[in-house]
């Protein structure tokens, strides 16, 4: 047996894993759908990210799902910080929360969009990545800061400001708080990671 079936089928044996656990929150079958989420399912047809991923799940909640694929579609399309900066912030809520389904979405985009394998590798192992651009480094260290101390101190904010100017700023803060919540709900809803991102490195536990 080739290495390359074996690891097709080790791939396809922690989806079915994964899937087993599913059982939360999935597609709501549409003969169970409300007036409201079947306008909210159309919506999503209609836009950039389709019916999928946490928006499974915000369901639920149509109104709010509407809400989230909009701010989604919001960064991707319109976002101040350009798509190198954006998929940075992404990477770095999904590493906090070990979010396969955020993490494996966002890897390869992350990689074209223009950040460096070794910075990824560096953040999937919780490790702080060398040899940063400034503009990187900046928005590591806002992140940094306001994740794991809840406030950013006035040389780190004066930083941000100075490169990204009070628009990045806000939008930084706000892009890590939207991926936060994405996250939580994806790891409540035990949402699978997509079989087209089997391939894709898995996040490990947090090293301790």
């Amino acid at each position: 047996m080739s290495n390359k079936l074996i690891s097709t089928l080790l791939a396809s044996l922690v989806l079915v894993g994964i899937a087993a656990a599913q059982e939360r929150l999935p597609m709501i079958p549409p003969d169970k759908l409300t007036d409201a989420q079947k306008k909210a399912v159309a919506d999503m047809q209609g836009g950039s990210f389709g019916v999928g991923g946490p928006f499974i799940a915000l369901l639920r909640e149509p109104k709010l799902a509407e809400q989230a694929v909009a701010m989604a579609t919001y960064f991707r399309n319109d976002g101040v910080l350009g798509t190198k900066l954006t998929e940075l912030v992404i990477l770095l809520a999904a590493r906090d929360w070990t979010q396969q389904f955020e993490w494996t979405a966002h890897y390869s985009r992350a990689l074209k969009a223009g950040l460096k394998r070794e910075t990824v590798n560096a953040i999937a192992e919780g490790r702080r990545p060398e040899g940063l651009p400034e503009d990187e480094e900046i928005v590591y260290d806002f992140w940094t800061e306001l994740d794991h101390n809840k406030s950013v101190s006035d040389a780190t904010y004066d930083r941000a400001v100075k490169k990204l100017g009070e628009q990045g700023v806000v939008s930084v803060t706000a892009l890590n708080g939207y991926y936060a919540m994405l996250a939580m709900v994806l790891n409540v809803a035990r949402t699978p990671v997509l079989p087209a991102n089997a391939q894709v490195p898995q996040l490990q536990a947090m090293p301790k």
